[in-house]
């Protein structure tokens, strides 16, 4: 991979705050949209959500998810040029109190402070969504295969 494209991975998860989410919930696609917090060595993103919504049903540990980033619209911006990353995961909830979650609601808490009404809802989980495999988009007939190799070096990158 070439190191501007890790660099536009990189600015996509560190500047975007919400992705798209897609799931199978009762054997029919579902997608939603959560606020989310890339993982400190970008494996992945975590999100935090109720598990009274429907999208949530699809987030049982092992379960496949997609993820979809992407760079904000603007008027007058060519929509075939937004730049735009897919992700095959691997959903991971944790569990409440264990060490992993408190150290997850700290970054999480640390990019959203207005969520931490949410961590003292009993319906709420942490879930690691852990990348397989993705596509970045540049634009209009530019993609490049995202492999798991691929992702240290966007960790790398400043």
């Amino acid at each position: 991979m070439l190191k501007s494209t890790a660099k536009a991975i990189r600015e996509l998860l560190d500047e975007q705050r919400v992705l798209s989410l897609a799931v199978i919930v009762d054997g029919v696609p579902y997608a939603g949209l959560l606020p989310f917090v890339a993982l400190p060595e970008y494996a992945g993103v975590m999100v935090h959500a109720s598990r009274l919504s429907k999208h949530t049903k699809g987030l049982s540990d092992g379960a496949r998810a997609g993820v979809l980033l992407h760079e904000q619209y603007a008027p007058g911006k060519d929509a075939l040029q937004i730049k735009r990353a897919t992700f095959e995961c691997v959903v991971r909830p944790l569990e409440r109190k264990s060490d992993q979650w408190i150290e997850g609601r700290g970054w999480y808490l640390a990019r959203f402070p207005d969520s931490r009404i949410t961590f003292n809802l009993g319906d709420f989980t942490l879930y690691r969504l852990e990348f397989q495999h993705g596509l970045y988009v540049g634009g209009f007939g530019r993609a490049v295969d995202i492999e798991p190799g691929d992702l240290p070096k966007i960790a790398t990158l400043k």
